[in-house]
């Protein structure tokens, strides 16, 4: 009996004790605890085998706190390891990107180029990758004509996610014509969108779309209550008055 309590406590003290950095720094991030997470992940070796996963986690919490240079070296370290990646080429142009819209319009024109290599070569790797499509759909709208931008485009793109997904397709229409205030035509979009998905993003674009469209104060309303109805949880009103 008293070699089993011993067993039993060495156990309980290595389940406390025992965790390597990555293990800790992983749960760390989990729960959002950036500063503890990037403390223990900066710890994992090169030579260890999660160290290319601390990395990303690292990449990951530096994008999170806008540190878009820290988060670019992190990237690289992933895709000169696994070039092929689709996910690291789509967080390393989604970088660049976020990165290029805090310069001046002549600084982040010579970043343009790269933003659209590796956003391309994530949606080409991964023929499914919703993140990469969305990110190129918001490049080109938002892309002057004389460096390749246009709602064409970005058209294009919203057709690719309706291929993979229906509801990101109408999402991606409903953005795209919001865009260009053709909003008669978004709100076609983003009702087909609600009609099949019911979800909370859903309610949110097409909220959001009646307000900047200055609809009718009854149709805002009516279309308030059934959100809440929907989705009782959800702080709509705090929603509503950060969209103002």
């Amino acid at each position: 009996m008293k070699n089993l309590l011993s067993y039993l406590c060495f156990l309980c003290c290595f389940t406390l004790f025992g965790q390597t950095a990555f293990e800790k720094g992983k749960a760390y991030y989990k729960d959002q605890q950036w500063v503890l997470a990037k403390n223990q992940l900066m710890q994992v070796e090169p030579i260890s085998k999660n160290y290319f996963k601390a990395c990303e986690y690292l990449g990951d919490i530096a994008a999170h706190e806008k540190k878009w240079d820290k988060a670019l070296h992190f990237y690289d370290l992933l895709l000169k390891e696994k070039p092929d990646n689709a996910n690291y080429n789509y967080k390393y142009g989604g970088a660049l990107g976020l990165k290029a819209l805090e310069l001046s319009k002549f600084q982040a024109a010579f970043y343009i180029s790269d933003i659209k290599h590796y956003l391309k070569r994530a949606a080409a790797l991964d023929k499914t990758h919703l993140g990469a499509r969305w990110a190129l759909l918001e490049l080109y709208l938002k892309l002057p004509k004389i460096l390749g931008g246009g709602t064409d485009v970005a058209l294009g793109y919203a057709n690719e996610l309706k291929a993979i997904s229906e509801i990101d397709g109408y999402l991606a229409y409903g953005h795209v014509y919001k865009e260009i205030e053709n909003y008669k035509q978004a709100e076609k979009y983003l009702v087909k969108a609600l009609k099949l998905g019911n979800s909370v993003t859903c309610y949110q674009k097409l909220l959001a779309l009646y307000k900047q469209a200055n609809f009718t104060r009854e149709k805002i309303n009516a279309l308030l209550q059934q959100a809440i109805r929907a989705h009782p949880k959800e702080n709509w009103h705090a929603f509503m008055a950060k969209s103002s």
